[in-house]
């Protein structure tokens, strides 16, 4: 393996929501999270635990996930997204009209619309499905951190293998259907999900560059000449 440099990682990564069917190795995997579980965390707590899903479990988890949503079970994510406003909601919007504009989908197409939903349902259809979960009598404000750095380690980490990743937070909308698969126990708070597999970069939003605000939008200085 011969990596990029963390800081080429870091400016070229981007969310993949389109993926090629080939798999990933055990081997591959178990490489992303040994560095992605290098993360500092408050106290060295190490709160993160991951479940990994691939093969006939993952099928079964889109399938029934897919289900769920067509039958109009209410979501239940152990994590709720938090509600958005002003400039927050508008660069949510700007990154969504920029989706269905390469996806060639019109506003007035809810069939679409609702497709795209269903793959993010489905880990965007990526070979492996990767859950990162706690203990749920752990402290949200500080744990929630800690899961945090280790999700952006293990995105860049899978760079390193020529692979790709996208934050999925949708795949955690029915949590009960994970547990039933993986046999994880209620006591276990859900908290992030990523997809991971090989880009397929014919896959047209694959090629959609999110914007970021200038630094002096978000930084301000203090003590210097």
């Amino acid at each position: 393996m011969e990596c990029m440099s963390l800081s080429d990682a870091m400016l070229s990564r981007k969310s993949i929501r389109g993926f090629l069917p080939n798999p990933v190795s055990q081997a591959d995997i178990r490489s992303i999270v040994e560095m992605a579980i290098q993360s500092p965390s408050a106290s060295n707590a190490q709160p993160w635990e991951l479940a990994i899903i691939t093969g006939a479990p993952l099928d079964e988890f889109n399938r029934r996930s897919v289900q769920a949503r067509e039958q109009g079970v209410p979501i239940n994510p152990d994590v709720a997204p938090a509600d958005l406003f002003g400039d927050y909601m508008r660069r949510r919007k700007e990154v969504g009209i920029k989706v269905f504009q390469l996806l060639g989908v019109a506003r007035e197409d809810m069939a679409g619309r609702e497709e795209w939903n269903r793959k993010a349902l489905r880990f965007f259809d990526a070979p492996v499905g990767i859950i990162i979960y706690t203990d749920a009598s752990l402290e949200r404000g500080r744990t929630d951190y800690d899961l945090g750095l280790l999700t952006e380690n293990l995105c860049l980490a899978a760079m390193c293998y020529g692979l790709g990743t996208c934050i999925d937070q949708q795949a955690l909308c029915y949590p009960d259907i994970i547990r039933d698969i993986t046999g994880m126990s209620e006591d276990k708070r859900l908290t992030a999900a990523v997809a991971l597999g090989y880009p397929d970069w014919d896959f047209p939003v694959n090629q959609l560059e999110s914007s970021r605000e200038p630094v002096d939008v978000v930084a301000t200085w203090h003590g210097f000449d």
